[in-house]
């Protein structure tokens, strides 16, 4: 089982999705995020399973989508660092 760590910037940025999400429905933002996090958490059996993100082309920076979410993580030995979460609208930035 893969180990997996959240950036205190990705955390930020889920802490964002609820805020922005939770102005119209608190509740859809907790289901938001509670998808958010189980999304990631299938990463600990299958750490390869999310795409190479296509703007790096670095074998190591991969990312999972949720919905509108892409969820950017960086794959190191054993441990997946979850370095970004942002909406799949917005321009590629990581952190």
């Amino acid at each position: 089982m893969t180990r997996v760590i959240w950036a205190p910037s990705a955390v930020q940025d889920v802490e964002a999705i609820r805020e922005y999400v939770g102005r119209d429905s608190p509740h859809y933002a907790d289901l938001v995020v509670e998808r958010i996090v189980a999304t990631v958490g299938r990463l600990e059996d299958n750490p390869r399973s999310g795409r190479i993100v296509p703007e790096l082309g670095d074998e190591s920076v991969r990312e999972v989508i949720h919905g509108n979410y892409r969820i950017v993580y960086r794959l190191r030995h054993d441990v997946v660092e979850i370095a970004a979460v942002f909406h799949g609208a917005r321009l590629f930035r990581l952190h």
